[in-house]
């Protein structure tokens, strides 16, 4: 059996490329023969069964002194582990390899179950133990050198390893950093390429999954998983592209439209202004009809008629600049809720803001273009106000405004 196996190349990750791979757990392919496993190892006459979950598997540790929490559990142990001299002399028992290899080894275990999460713990516990400074606790190998060869080839498919875990379980980012620490210890690692592709693709980069796909290949070029992923991914890049032209064409012709709104507004001499409480006009707006790119279209604004005097109000929402307010008030008028029937054609007075803050007649058969470019009225937030008032009450309304702007 070899110590220092990965999972191997022909792990079928390539099934599902819109998304993570799914494997078939019955694929004697999938796997290479597993190192031995004491801790999920079934006698010759057992059943067969599932291997353990990790939590199972971390609790029978625990009842081991090589991973018992501290000392106060090894003297807590019993029976099973009486001489506690003996015990402190093999808690540390055994390489940071030794150890890691273990680990990494009940997690191709549970990835061979698809138990993913239990696998990415293993893992982790391994990539804890040769990350570990504290080179006083482990045991030396014979050969040094041997000896950090193998901790940086296991801690490299440890990283290849969990990547494969955090891409079933979604977790992208997560599959994308592991993926990159494989690849700083191993810059040559294939799966680590394809498995970051992957990761990024998911997560709608394909400008990086396509350039890490192209590394891939450039180290591996036949290899035919890395070559289905590019495919995919070039497809969607065209996708991605095209969408991309579309809006850049959108953002043009918004900017262009914006554009000659503004030529058409200054020509007419039309005065706009913002405010910083705006009302939600949904999709209506000050445009050109029929054409929004040439200026000499008609401008066509939405208005609003306000009854101040009852706190009443009705919306028009494309009010041509050639229509008079007489047009669209009769069709407007009579108002259902005028019960003195004081709202009449030849009844009413309109008013507009002007620019100084007041109040400006205007005349209901003027063209909303003839009123706009007076030089006294001006627009607010995109919306025309026309106030309308009776004739009768005018005089008392016109004072209560002159009052209200005087701060009287």
């Amino acid at each position: 059996m070899t110590r220092g196996e990965d999972l191997p190349d022909d792990f079928d990750e390539a099934e599902n490329l819109s998304g993570p791979p799914k494997f078939d757990a019955d694929d004697d392919a999938v796997f290479e023969e597993m190192y031995y496993n004491r801790f999920a190892k079934k006698g010759p006459d057992e059943p067969e069964s599932n291997p353990k979950s990790f939590e199972e598997v971390m609790l029978e540790f625990s009842k081991t002194p090589l991973f018992m929490n501290d000392l106060n559990d090894v003297a807590n142990a019993g029976d099973e582990n009486a001489e506690l001299d003996a015990i402190r002399a093999l808690q540390y028992e055994g390489t940071k390899s030794d150890i890691a290899q273990g680990f990494k080894e009940q997690g191709n275990e549970m990835v061979k179950t698809h138990m993913w999460s239990d696998a990415k713990e293993f893992y982790t516990k391994a990539i804890a133990v040769l990350t570990d400074q504290s080179d006083d606790k482990w045991e030396k190998g014979d050969d040094p050198e041997l000896e950090a060869k193998r901790e940086k080839e296991l801690e490299e498919q440890c990283f290849t390893n969990r990547a494969l875990c955090h891409l079933e379980l979604k977790n992208f980012r997560s599959t994308t950093i592991d993926c990159a620490s494989a690849l700083r210890l191993n810059a040559g690692n294939i799966k680590a390429h394809y498995r970051s592709a992957l990761a990024l693709l998911a997560l709608n980069k394909t400008t990086d999954a396509s350039d890490v796909c192209f590394r891939g290949l450039k180290l591996d070029p036949g290899n035919t998983a890395l070559k289905k992923l590019n495919e995919t991914i070039q497809a969607q890049q065209q996708v991605e592209d095209l969408r991309a032209r579309k809006r850049a064409i959108e953002e043009y012709k918004t900017e262009k439209k914006k554009f000659m709104l503004a030529t058409a507004l200054k020509a007419r001499n039309i005065t706009l202004r913002g405010s910083r409480q705006a009302p939600n006009l949904e999709d209506a707006e000050i445009h050109l009809s029929p054409d929004p790119m040439d200026p000499k279209s008609m401008l066509v604004f939405p208005v609003v008629f306000l009854y101040p005097l009852h706190a009443q109000s009705d919306f028009v929402k494309r009010f041509g600049e050639k229509d008079s307010i007489i047009d669209h008030l009769s069709y407007i008028f009579p108002l259902p809720w005028d019960a003195k029937q004081e709202y009449g054609i030849d009844s009413v007075e309109c008013f507009m803001d002007t620019t100084s803050g007041g109040m400006a007649k205007i005349g209901k058969r003027l063209s909303m273009l003839q009123a706009l470019t007076t030089g006294k009225v001006e627009i607010v937030d995109g919306l025309v106000k026309i106030h309308v008032v009776p004739t009768s009450l005018t005089g008392k309304w016109t004072e209560e405004m002159k009052k209200r702007k005087a701060g009287v």
